[in-house]
């Protein structure tokens, strides 16, 4: 289970529940896969609701490395997420409000 004051959320694919987090390890690989725009760029854009689904998969991403998981966004395109695009969109808004604020329920 997923601890919220750690900054970690839970998102289940194919059925198996991984714990997402945005590591100073996983930001770095985020921001690398963001080519010339930084972080708060994407910040920017979930706060003004201007984000892509490319967005959202990036931020996936980047949590499940941060939570030990050693795939890649090719390894998602198939993938069942529990909740599909509405409850990917909300693990990966949690993730950046606790990486970057306060913890959220």
């Amino acid at each position: 289970m997923a601890n919220p004051w750690a900054g970690e959320v839970e998102l289940i694919i194919e059925g198996e529940a991984h714990t997402c987090k945005l590591t100073l390890g996983a930001l770095a690989e985020l921001e690398a896969s963001l080519k010339d725009e930084t972080v708060l760029d994407l910040i920017e854009r979930f706060e003004t609701g201007r984000f892509a689904t490319r967005d959202v998969l990036a931020l996936i991403v980047a949590g499940l490395r941060g939570g030990g998981w050693r795939g890649t966004a090719d390894d998602l395109l198939s993938s069942e997420i529990q909740g599909g695009l509405l409850e990917a969109t909300r693990v990966a808004a949690h993730l950046l409000a606790r990486a970057f604020g306060a913890a959220t329920a």
